[in-house]
């Protein structure tokens, strides 16, 4: 028979192993930029008794620690899938919700002032609200000199790509380049200078939570190289150990860069 531990000692425990680790974990094999899919705030409400918008505020919360122990083990870029494309289409009655807990939590990241906020998705199809916080966000952090954090807000792999592509024809039709000349000049250098992570490092390590194994459209392109480390925990109950798990996985690997 299981004989279960003390919340208390349970915490202990935690923080003991997740300093062992630490001490462990060699700095100069850290991923430089994670990305990191915050999967399943609904179903930690559900199985913790709690509404749904009570699972998104927990979600929340868990990002400033996420970004704390980025910041301590060296990580340089962060990029946190927040919305996508097809969240939108959920009922307002949840949608509404996420919009405001969405924008309070970009609110806080830039007043931190530890963070550079850079939205990544496609701003035209969120709410004016949501557009307006996440400019000013860019704005007021424009010049921090901490940990890069992509926020994805209405982000989808397939429409970034699409996007790259049309803002790439549209710049090219200003110039009054022919179609004939374009197809000469288009490589993966000149699609890359158009997406929304344009001048950043391809994510070294994709972190997703929840249990899931599927990318569902996260940084598509940027992936293609990247290393991922499915973490069996919902988001709102990943602990610290259970990131440097993911950094002890990363820096284990041999990286074939697709070989």
């Amino acid at each position: 028979m299981r004989i279960p531990y003390p919340p208390a000692l349970r915490d202990l425990v935690y923080r003991l192993y997740a300093r062992r680790v630490e001490g462990r974990l060699d700095h100069t094999q850290v991923p430089k930029h994670i990305g990191v899919i915050l999967d399943g705030n609904r179903r930690w409400a559900r199985a913790d008794g709690r509404t749904t918008e009570q699972g998104h505020l927990a979600g929340a919360a868990k990002i400033d620690e996420l970004l704390g122990w980025c910041a301590e083990t060296d990580v340089e870029v962060v990029t946190l899938w927040l919305l996508s494309t097809d969240n939108l289409d959920r009922p307002a009655a949840e949608l509404t919700p996420l919009l405001g807990i969405i924008e309070n939590t970009v609110r806080n990241l830039a007043a931190d002032g530890r963070w550079r906020v850079h939205h990544v998705g496609n701003r035209d199809l969120l709410p004016d609200e949501t557009q307006r916080v996440l400019k000013q966000a860019e704005q007021d952090t424009l010049d921090n000199k901490g940990v890069l954090v992509n926020v994805a807000i209405g982000y989808g792999g397939r429409q970034e790509i699409a996007d790259a592509v049309r803002s790439l024809l549209l710049e090219h039709a200003e110039r009054g380049t022919s179609f004939e000349e374009l197809a000469e000049i288009v490589d993966i250098d000149l699609i890359s200078e158009h997406l929304y992570t344009r001048g950043q490092p391809d994510p070294d390590l994709v972190i997703r939570t929840s249990g899931e194994q599927r990318l569902s459209g996260f940084m598509l392109w940027q992936s293609a190289h990247s290393e991922y480390y499915f973490c069996e925990v919902f988001w709102p109950a990943f602990r610290k150990v259970d990131f440097l798990r993911a950094l002890r996985d990363y820096a284990a690997r041999h990286r074939r860069f697709g070989f």
